[in-house]
């Protein structure tokens, strides 16, 4: 084969000297044994220029990759060695424009057999040093073009043959089709890099498009770009064409993948943010319809070069591309294992260095509005911005360190940008770039990137200081900065690059609370601050998730940032939630104004009482539009005020019987208004029931005034009224049974279920006479009746804690006066302490736990206290009425007075009913799982410590074991022994 004019092998200038030559000669031998097979063109090429054989030996023996491709088609390889590089890469993109495939798998398989022959080309044109930077650059991004708009071509067709779309030009697909690629970043500038993805922004233009179901035309574009996503991206035997991104598009989680260009136009213009304007200084059309896509960024040049740019608005630049910190005095940059993009030194700050005085002074001088990096360097100069040696030192160093990031790609076609973590792998490196050993690069690579360092923190010496204390935070780009993961290691985050990742989401404006400029702007001030107080809380990383999830949730973050950044103290006191109770925050993160009632200096001092509460919810209600609107403000009343009393646990401004009463009170207040509204509501449809009424009857946790964070609603409703009586005044009449069991459903649903505010509360009515077998709302007749002759022993022990919670006085009297009658009814106690007995068996068989922590269920827990005061109260009850109390602290203090339990086990049952309750109020405020103490948030921890009286968890667990031992040897005392044994029939 005879080589060319201006041949690739002619014009080389440079013969890499591979460091392992047994490796490279092996990888060229396996070449020509797989060209010995074909024609032996590579063979005969290499006998007539024996200076392709010392460019291959140099080529393959540093790059796995470019040895695959010579050894897919060695004959290619000989074609290009002996060609004029420019002269083939305008053959193929001249061949691309040119593919007429018959299907999909014809065109994936040609335009990947088209990269992979430009792959090789550019790369030995690049390596040999025939081509510059900028032209091997430019020749990848053109390749990138033009496969992607063969693409887009054959998509279009497609379309057009299944009567999708009409075409304006059948031999130019794209042209008029109102489909619009633009290429970003390096794309868009004709500064590829050798393995890049290409970053490229899909709209579609209504006005042009010509579909068959314009309604229907954001799904059809969207189909269409997954398509073209497919045929570039999806790896076959052939390789791959270009990955693709489209996360560059406004809003790109909630988004499809093609946007229709008003409202494109209308996000930039409402909500734009400053780093897209610093991208769309390299956007360009690049396939689709060019046309169209020239128009949009004309259109949109106003949004991007503005005539004024303000302080403020460069100072979220400079925290968006990255938290300035000019590395003075931060020890030597570290060759190995370096990333020459996103390090100090790197290529980052190089474009950085260009790009924000681009935006700065580009909106008043047009010359300064180009593309290319290098290009634009030159026209600062002639501005006036840069001196004329900073530009050249840039320069230089800009072209060097690409250089290097492309032979850092080449090894093995890999998106990297950081040097191999051994001397040797650098050392690789360094010889593609014609050094001879390690020493030497370093020693060059070095120099480039104190150079770039140095001019970069010039221009940045008066930037707002957004650091922490504790080191460097850099937030930029897609890749992590090397300092601030070790700053952010340091100051006690296990898992620093998801820091780092999700606070870059922050500044590109993921989640609508960042999406304004002013609140990136404090949300960058708070960065630092808000770190160390994270860290402070020493489980940084679930307190930073929780956090993340907070602002994540938040309608508009700018209120939130700015109360954090001028009140430190508000600041800590999030930390601490986020650290010690996730759960809490979420509320945060729907009601942000609950931190309004954090502000006042009264919050810690005092709790709502009843009345308060009632005040409080009526005036809510007051202002509900409809019945709808009063579930959904019953909802955020109700989710608010449980954060405030959680809070106040966590503050320790509560006391842990306190919290139970709280929550009680809060659950009675909304129960009570609820129901009333409820009963008005269904009258409207269904009337009423002439001398009816009804009560709502608390069960449980919320009877016994023990209610956490995590309470359900265990209730039933009681009513009374003629039961062959039909409801009048309203709709079709419908019996009296119909109508309460319909009233208690409609109940349930405004308690339960979920709105756009989120739930309330989840609701259970298991415990009515015959649990889920009887009807829903029971006759108070009916009641007295079941309890008199069919209810077993353990209903008896649950309607101990049973108490009227809403309805009629009257009839409220009514009703407890039924509960206190079934109560002190005389029983048999053998009967009574076997059944006791046996219901706990049963459950410490079904549910029962070994953990120290499972408070409730392990035996000589919480259940074993609410037994012996509900044992205690139906045996002496008939005779001491007195005795009875919801609360089972209250009960057992009651049944010692009377002289019925000896004060030292009340005295004991008390201490622990106080150190259970105020566990299970902490850890059901804080956690959803099971608690395990070795993974236990700090925070947590610290607050359980405090309930217990402890210097740390080991000491808490001992004191559990302990407490559950006394509890235990009490209940077996007071009722009998819970191990099993058979039980009579």
């Amino acid at each position: 084969m005879t080589p060319t004019e201006h041949s690739l092998i002619d014009s080389a200038k440079v013969f890499i000297a591979p460091l392992d030559a047994e490796k490279a000669e092996a990888a060229l031998a396996r070449v020509l044994e797989k060209d010995g097979a074909a024609d032996g063109a590579l063979a005969a090429l290499l006998r007539d220029r024996p200076k392709a054989r010392d460019l291959l030996l140099g080529v393959l023996g540093s790059s796995t990759y470019l040895t695959d491709l010579a050894l897919r088609d060695p004959a290619r390889l000989a074609r290009i060695v002996a060609c004029d590089p420019a002269q083939r890469i305008e053959a193929l993109i001249e061949e691309t424009r040119n593919i007429e495939a018959q299907d999909e798998a014809e065109l994936m398989r040609r335009l990947r057999l088209t990269k992979q022959e430009a792959a090789l080309v550019i790369a030995l044109a690049d390596l040999a040093k025939v081509w510059d930077m900028p032209e091997a650059t430019r020749a990848l991004t053109r390749i990138a073009d033009a496969t992607l708009s063969a693409a887009i071509r054959f998509t279009l067709r497609a379309a057009a043959l299944a009567g999708k779309i009409e075409l304006a030009d059948q031999r130019d697909p794209e042209r008029g089709s109102g489909w619009i690629f633009l290429g970003m970043g390096k794309g868009g500038a004709f500064e590829l890099n050798y393995s890049s993805d290409i970053d490229l922004i899909v709209f579609f233009d209504r006005s042009r498009a010509r579909l068959a179901e314009p309604s229907e035309d954001v799904d059809f574009f969207v189909r269409l770009t997954k398509r073209i996503v497919r045929i570039m991206s999806e790896r076959t035997v052939d390789g791959y064409v270009f990955r693709t991104d489209l996360r560059l598009r406004p809003d790109p989680g909630a988004t499809p993948i093609a946007i229709p260009l008003e409202a494109a136009l209308s996000y930039y213009e409402s909500m734009g943010q400053n780093w897209e304007r610093a991208a769309y200084i390299k956007a360009r059309p690049v396939a689709g319809d060019i046309f169209a896509g020239e128009q949009f960024l004309q259109e949109l040049a106003p949004f991007v070069w503005r005539k004024y740019f303000d302080f403020a608005a460069i100072a979220d630049v400079h925290s968006i591309k990255r938290q300035i910190h000019a590395h003075k005095g931060h020890g030597k940059i570290a060759v190995v294992g370096h990333n020459i993009k996103l390090g100090r030194g790197g290529i980052r700050e190089i474009e950085f260095f260009v790009q924000t005085q681009q935006l700065i002074t580009g909106g008043r001088d047009r010359r300064l509005r180009g593309r290319s990096t290098l290009a634009m360097l030159d026209q600062l100069v002639e501005s006036g911005w840069v001196a004329r040696e900073a530009r050249d030192d840039l320069r230089e160093a800009y072209l060097f360190l690409r250089d290097v990031e492309h032979r850092i790609q080449m090894v093995a076609d890999e998106q990297k940008h950081t040097l191999p973590d051994t001397e040797d792998g650098v050392a690789v490196i360094g010889a593609m770039m014609g050094f001879a050993g390690y020493a030497d690069f370093a020693a060059a690579l070095l120099k480039r990137l104190d150079v770039v360092q140095s001019h970069y923190a010039k221009l940045f010496e008066s930037a707002p200081q957004l650091t922490s204390s504790a080191g460097n935070l850099v937030f930029t780009g897609d890749d992590d900065d090397p300092g601030t993961i070790e700053t952010l290691a340091n100051m006690g985050f296990a898992n620093p690059k998801t820091v780092t990742a999700t606070i870059r989401g922050w500044h590109f404006g993921r989640y609508a609370a960042t999406r304004s400029t002013i609140a990136r702007e404090r949300l960058t001030e708070l960065t630092p601050i808000l770190l160390e107080a994270i860290a402070a809380t020493e489980n940084a990383d679930a307190a930073f998730l929780a956090f993340d999830r907070l602002i994540s949730k938040l309608p508009a973050g700018v209120q939130l940032f700015s109360l954090l950044v001028s009140q430190p103290r508000l600041l800590k006191l999030l930390a601490a939630i986020t650290g010690a109770a996730p759960k809490l925050a979420e509320t945060i993160s729907r009601r942000p104004r609950v931190l309004d009632a954090l502000m006042e200096p009264a919050f810690f001092e005092t709790v709502p009482t009843q009345s308060e509460l009632e005040q409080r919810l009526a005036a809510q209600f007051a202002e509900a539009r409809s019945y709808e609107d009063a579930l959904d403000r019953a909802r955020i009343f109700g989710q608010e005020q449980k954060f405030l009393i959680g809070v106040r646990i966590l503050t320790g401004s509560v006391s842990v019987t306190e919290a139970g009463f709280a929550y009680t009170r809060l659950a009675e207040t909304l129960i009570a208004r609820l129901f009333a509204r409820v009963c008005e509501e269904f009258a409207k449809t269904h009337g009423t029931i002439d001398g009816g009424a009804c009560a709502v009857v608390a069960m449980g946790k919320l009877g016994g005034c023990e209610m956490t964070a995590a309470s359900d609603l265990d209730l039933m409703l009681l009513y009374d009224a003629d039961p062959l009586a039909e409801s009048q005044g309203a709709g079709r009449p419908i019996s009296t049974q119909q109508y309460y069991g319909r009233l208690t459903q409609r109940l349930i649903s405004a308690l339960s279920a979920p709105t756009a505010e989120g739930l309330l509360y989840e609701v259970d009515f298991r415990l009515r006479p015959s649990g889920n077998s009887g009807p829903l709302a029971v006759s108070l007749a009916a009641f007295s009746d079941y309890q008199a002759h069919e209810a077993w022993t353990w209903e008896h022990m649950a309607l101990t804690r049973a108490r009227v919670v809403a309805g009629p006085e009257p009839f409220t009297q009514r009703v407890e006066a039924a509960i206190q009658v079934a109560l002190t009814r005389p029983r048999d106690a053998q009967k009574l302490k076997d059944d006791v007995l046996s219901m706990r068996r049963r459950i410490e068989k079904e549910k029962g736990s070994t953990s120290p922590w499972e408070v409730k269920q392990v035996p000589g827990g919480l259940i074993d206290i609410e037994f012996i005061a509900q044992y205690l109260m139906l045996l002496h009850g008939p005779q001491h009425p007195e005795l009875f109390s919801t609360n089972a602290t209250v009960a057992l203090q009651r049944v010692k007075d009377a002289g019925f339990l000896d004060a030292g086990a009340a005295e004991a049952l008390a201490e622990a009913s106080k150190l259970y309750q105020g566990l299970t109020q902490l850890l059901r405020l804080a956690i959803d799982d099971a608690f395990c103490p070795a993974d236990a948030p700090r925070g947590l921890t610290e607050l359980l410590l405090r309930v217990g009286d402890a210097p740390d968890l080991s000491n808490l667990e001992a004191l559990l074991a302990d407490t559950q031992k006394r509890t235990r040897e009490i209940f077996t005392s007071v009722v009998g022994e819970v191990a099993e044994r058979p039980v009579s029939a």
